[in-house]
């Protein structure tokens, strides 16, 4: 099941944002008056397709699953020799430059909008999201820089947050630029007030290269955990019959202190048939008493039970904005993916990054499949950083891809006349082989991601 909804997830995903990009150059076309002959999802030979409309334009679905194509009336393509005056005023080499590199240029911006739309769309419905509130790890980075466990980093650099991963993104672009992250922090207070802070983060020991999933890691920086509290007592459970009640905050067990919920299950489950000793809080008054979880089997190793229920939840925060506001940060978030991911590429070409930050169809169906199972709003949010992904890199200045051709027509441009043909064939041999060095780059980290 759950690889059916892997693949599934990944075809919606891939589906969309084919059609939205091939859409994009489809309508500029049309606009353009250039007749489209073809428009198909997948490529290679074709499975299905119908005719439709006055051009009889051909709307087809192909066998590879992997990208798809506009086919326009191109004189590069197909014999011209026959056709009347008015069908090569809709051929596309006979247009100006400009409404070629608009064609061209219209199905990256058709993923960039579109990914500007599910953004706006999500923050108008609100997005849970968990605050930028941090745990702190003893020895690390962050420790030594003086933040502690309950800090909320408030801003980065000048840059308002709000959420952690609002931290995480200004922390990478600190890496990136290879500067310190001046945080502003609020740190609670012994007498229930909060003080302000700033503090100097050093980010200059973390490699561009060894910038991954992994970063908070390696700052000694993870999101806060709830205290050890209980939400739910079940009755004649080990907890029952120890005295104790929802609401209940524990902070030792056996003398030992205990920061956290999570914490506190791993304790009691590693402790299946030993009496502990829980010191908490009740009302704002101490409290202890002694329980005993019971032993209960799970696959291949017994744990502890004790029938309650404690508050793991990490603390969220819902963002929302009204409509203008929601498009102005989904264009701003569209933007700043671009040029992360831009400038991140420009780091793997010249050796500061590592090319294991390249990913292929096996990772992106594995997020899909992940996402999907985890709600519709992160499905939506993986889909608008998979369309930025595909915008961006169709932009790049490879034979055979959008930015190529953009290259092509920008040269044109400056000289006055179109790419030889010889040049032309040289450069679109040297782009395929490009795109199939990236993809066997790409391909061997997904394998490496599945084997570790």
């Amino acid at each position: 099941m759950t690889l059916l909804q892997t693949l599934l997830a990944f075809a919606v995903v891939l589906g969309v944002l084919v059609i939205v990009h091939e859409l994009g150059h489809y309508l500029l076309a049309r606009w353009c008056g250039v007749k489209v002959l073809r428009f198909s999802v997948g490529m290679g030979p074709v499975i299905w397709s119908r005719r439709f409309g006055v051009d009889q334009t051909e709307w087809a679905v192909s066998a590879l699953p992997l990208g798809g194509y506009v086919k326009m009336l191109d004189a590069r393509e197909e014999d011209i020799g026959e056709l009347s005056e008015q069908e090569l005023q809709r051929e596309f080499t006979h247009q100006p430059v400009m409404k070629r590199i608009a064609i061209v240029l219209a199905g990256p911006v058709a993923n960039f909008l579109l990914a500007i739309l599910i953004f706006a769309g999500l923050y108008m419905h609100g997005v849970p999201e968990i605050i930028a509130r941090v745990t702190v790890k003893q020895n690390s980075s962050a420790s030594v820089a003086g933040l502690k466990t309950g800090d909320l980093i408030t801003s980065v650099n000048g840059t308002e947050l709000q959420t952690w991963s609002d931290l995480r993104w200004e922390l990478m672009h600190a890496v990136m630029d290879k500067r310190p992250a001046q945080l502003a922090i609020l740190r609670p207070t012994s007498a229930g007030n909060q003080e302000i802070l700033n503090i100097n983060l050093p980010t200059t020991e973390i490699a561009t290269a060894d910038l991954d999933e992994h970063l908070m890691d390696k700052l000694g920086l993870d999101t806060a955990k709830p205290k050890a509290k209980f939400s739910q007592i079940m009755p004649d459970g080990p907890a029952a019959r120890a005295g104790l009640q929802a609401g209940d905050v524990i902070v030792r067990i056996n003398g030992d202190l205990v920061e956290n919920g999570i914490e506190m299950v791993t304790r009691l489950q590693n402790s299946a048939g030993q009496t502990l000793t829980l010191e908490g809080l009740r009302a704002g008054q101490v409290f202890s008493v002694q329980i005993m979880p019971e032993a209960e089997r799970v696959g291949e190793r017994t744990v502890g039970r004790i029938r309650a229920q404690i508050d793991t939840t990490a603390e969220l925060i819902t963002v929302s904005e009204n409509l203008p506001v929601a498009i102005a940060k989904g264009a701003t978030k569209t933007w700043d993916t671009s040029a992360m991911s831009l400038a991140m590429l420009g780091k793997m070409i010249i050796g500061e990054a590592s090319l294991k930050n390249i990913t292929g169809p096996i990772t992106i169906a594995d997020y899909a499949g992940q996402t999907a199972r985890s709600g519709l709003i992160s499905f939506l949010s993986f889909m608008a950083f998979i369309s930025i992904s595909l915008g961006v890199m169709n932009l790049l200045p490879i034979p055979v891809l959008d930015g190529g051709h953009l290259l092509y027509y920008s040269l044109e441009l400056l000289t006055g006349r179109p790419v030889s043909q010889r040049v032309s064939d040289i450069a679109q041999r040297a782009g395929v082989g490009i795109l199939m060095v990236l993809m066997a780059v790409a391909i061997f980290n997904d394998i490496a991601r599945l084997v570790s």
